[in-house]
């Protein structure tokens, strides 16, 4: 399996999910989400008391960015990395003002939350005003939703949640693209939604919470940043997916690709979701 991205996470998760060791040593392209995805099957693992090995890829490219992205800093605490110290000569230059990614970051319960969510905001007003051309008052409406996704994540699960972006240049449109993947393992949407609302399947709840802004909380205004994340998302002609136990549901725009509706996957506990959002 060469890629590991979005388009590749059930095969990536059914591919973990079995032997005791796991070899991804022929691995080429790693995006925010393949990287934030392992770390978040892992969380999972972690939390049955497993801890596997993972051969790690030969491209020294993968383990630049790998490195770059701070993928290295959380992975040894699910898995037996091979190698254990990864040889990479000359590695990327860092700025901690970034306008082209936000390294993967944790988001757990902590005293330093509103630094995490401030340095995702800033973070992402830089790239998104830099690359993708966005007017100030569009990015911080969706700032303010991507934020409330992030303290969600908090409110909802025990467990970690990770969010990671990066800027990338697809050639064939001539565009920047930027990929958002923010995570968790925790309840999910289904139980989260259960209290207030009969559901049939993980799919209904999905797709409640995102089109119609459905949440736990009975109070208003209260969890409804995944629907101000889509609205913002579909203003701008991205492409918004969500994945939570064995259903995922997509928004997608003509210039992307994927199914709208999942179901029957694999199941996996909490929320997986995915933003890719285009150059104006």
């Amino acid at each position: 399996m060469p890629h590991i991205t979005e388009d590749t996470f059930e095969q990536t998760l059914g591919r973990l999910m079995k032997p005791s060791e796991i070899d991804f040593r022929d691995v080429k392209f790693i995006d925010p989400c393949g990287m934030v995805g392992l770390l978040e099957i892992g969380e999972v693992f972690k939390i049955e008391g497993i801890k596997k090995t993972l051969y790690l890829p030969e491209s020294e490219e993968v383990l630049k960015y790998l490195e770059r992205m701070d993928f290295f800093r959380f992975a040894s605490r699910y898995f037996r990395l091979k190698p254990s110290e990864p040889q990479i000569s000359d590695k990327y230059l860092r700025s901690s003002y970034s306008d082209v990614l936000l390294e993967i970051t944790p988001i757990e319960k902590s005293d330093d939350i509103h630094f995490i969510v401030g340095k995702v905001k800033d973070r992402a007003h830089a790239i998104l005003a830099t690359h993708l051309h966005y007017d100030n008052r569009a990015i911080n409406g969706f700032i303010v939703a991507l934020s409330e996704v992030c303290q969600n994540i908090i409110e909802h699960s025990e467990t970690t949640g990770y969010v990671g972006i990066q800027k990338y240049h697809f050639q064939n449109m001539r565009k920047n693209i930027v990929k958002i993947a923010v995570m968790d393992t925790g309840v999910g949407f289904r139980k989260s939604l259960s209290e207030r609302v009969s559901l049939r399947d993980d799919h209904e709840a999905v797709e409640r919470a995102l089109l119609h802004g459905a949440s736990r909380y009975a109070d208003e205004g209260r969890g409804h940043g995944l629907a101000a994340v889509r609205r913002f998302v579909s203003q701008w002609n991205g492409k918004f997916s969500i994945r939570s136990g064995t259903a995922k549901f997509s928004i997608i725009p003509e210039w992307a690709w994927g199914r709208e509706k999942e179901r029957n996957l694999i199941s996996f506990p909490g929320a997986q979701i995915n933003i890719l959002l285009l150059e104006i």
